[in-house]
């Protein structure tokens, strides 16, 4: 066809199908021409001929507009269906991609599709209205001044040094575990380091154990490594070590919450943590330890991180700064043995490189000046009265949702009644901008406790308080 027939066209079908909607502004003639490589005579009769159809107008002076209201004759066409859009005959996903697209999604109000509005329980967060604002300002106004043009290169695919150098310092402190800095590799989040962890150490049909009920970021970095994923129940001693080893002896990796288990809050016994080691040493095993909120105890003193007692050098470490700082950082690391750093690097380097280095400066600096231990150690003040006060606001509703106290993390688990169904109270509740998260979406197996998630250290004593009222008429 001519080729200003083919540009016609191709607008067209933009518009009908909605990629180009009502009121979107075309290119300027020339410049389309030029994008398009065709001469500016074949755009003005392109658009010549939409105009006389009643796709688009112009306007004097401003340029040339999607009409807001189409031909009523041409309504009929279709905009591509929910079904292709998601895999359907005109875009067939892998086996693996099938299974990881039906994973369930973190509890991210922007991942599930809407954005937390009013009151909200949402797990996972700090305090972040206590955040330093002032002193982090200061330390990137400083790092721009003094360094910016070295932070805007490439470098080291490991992550920027002093704040590997920072972190491998820190961790022998806080959680017991001698290593250097060689063996830190900085990610961009905790979910980047699970999914180097689940690609370095299996290979497709590999069998994993997974704490049932577990992390749902866990499970979707197994499925995308093409796992077999073998569900391992949890008690108030954290893994079941002898239940996973009458499942599946012979796993390749199990991943693990034992500092703080997710999301049930339980701590991993000294008994069990000893007795995973041992089944990883024997059979040859690797252990994730994922220690994401280890930081945040309020009674008593922290157990030592699984790697720091591992003789055998069986286990890969997972820290994040998303629950000591703030989400939005996305910054994250791993430590591993030294036989596996290269693997690691290399997963790296197969995705992006590194993450962003004004980012990992200042977090460097914020540590080593001390403000990451201060703020550290006001967060455990402010979230254990957040968590008293989420306790005694509950109340209002015992017998009905039941919440218990926890010695460390950043949110409660509140177990409904018996025959409650917990992901359609969650339902409801984010109807009227309360978010709260349904136990039940965390199991792979059959044994289901219905329960609600509800994070503390991110609400205030208001927010729980208007949040609390809605729960109580959505129960009742």
């Amino acid at each position: 066809m001519p080729a200003y027939k083919e540009l016609y066209e191709q607008l067209r079908t933009s518009i009908l199908t909605g990629q180009l909607a009502a009121g979107a502004q075309l290119p300027p003639s020339r410049t389309l021409a030029t994008e398009a490589g065709t001469s500016r005579n074949t755009v003005l009769a392109a658009f010549e001929q939409l105009r006389a159809e009643g796709y688009i107008t112009g306007r004097q002076g401003s340029g040339t507009f999607v009409a807001q209201i189409l031909p009523e004759q041409l309504l009929s066409a279709e905009k591509p269906s929910r079904r292709s859009r998601r895999g359907g005959s005109t875009a067939k996903l892998s086996a693996r991609g099938e299974r990881l697209a039906m994973v369930r999604r973190v509890p991210i109000p922007s991942v599930l599709g809407h954005e937390p509005r009013g009151t909200s329980f949402l797990i996972g967060l700090p305090a972040l209205d206590a955040f330093p604002f002032d002193t982090w300002a200061k330390l990137y106004a400083e790092r721009f001044r003094r360094s910016a043009p070295q932070l805007m290169r490439y470098d080291d695919v490991a992550g920027y040094r002093p704040l590997r150098e920072a972190i491998a310092s820190s961790i022998g402190t806080a959680r017991g575990i001698r290593c250097t800095a060689d063996q830190v590799v900085v990610t961009t989040g905790s979910q980047q380091a699970l999914e180097f962890c689940a690609r370095i150490l299996l290979d497709p049909g590999d069998a994993a154990w997974l704490e049932d009920p577990g992390y749902l970021g866990a499970r979707a970095a197994l499925v995308s490594a093409g796992a077999r994923i073998v569900p391992v129940p949890v008690d108030r001693d954290g893994l079941d070590v002898a239940a996973g080893i009458a499942l599946e002896p012979h796993a390749r990796l199990a991943a693990v919450t034992p500092s703080h288990q997710f999301p049930l809050g339980h701590t991993m016994t000294l008994d069990r943590r000893l007795a995973l080691i041992a089944w990883a040493k024997r059979h040859d095993s690797w252990i994730l330890e994922d220690d994401y909120d280890a930081e945040f105890r309020y009674r008593g003193r922290p157990q030592a991180a699984l790697m720091a007692i591992d003789p055998h050098h069986r286990v890969v470490y997972a820290g994040t700064f998303s629950k000591v700082l703030f989400p939005g950082l996305r910054l994250g690391y791993l430590i591993t043995p030294p036989d596996l750093v290269d693997g690691f690097l290399a997963a790296h380097l197969s995705t992006d490189m590194h993450a962003h280095l004004i980012d990992q400066a200042v977090v460097a600096d914020f540590i080593e000046r001390g403000h990451l231990v201060r703020h550290l150690r006001r967060m455990r003040v402010l979230h254990q009265e957040r968590q008293h006060e989420l306790l005694r606001q509950a109340d209002r509703l015992a017998g009905t949702l039941d919440l218990s106290p926890s010695d460390g993390g950043l949110h409660l688990v509140g177990r409904l009644a018996e025959g409650r169904d917990d992901r359609a109270v969650a339902k409801r509740a984010l109807r009227h901008g309360v978010h709260v998260w349904p136990l039940s979406t965390h199991y792979l197996g059959p044994r289901q406790e219905t329960a609600l998630l509800m994070g503390y250290a991110g609400t205030t004593a208001e927010d729980m308080r208007q949040g609390f009222a809605v729960l109580e008429r959505v129960l009742r």
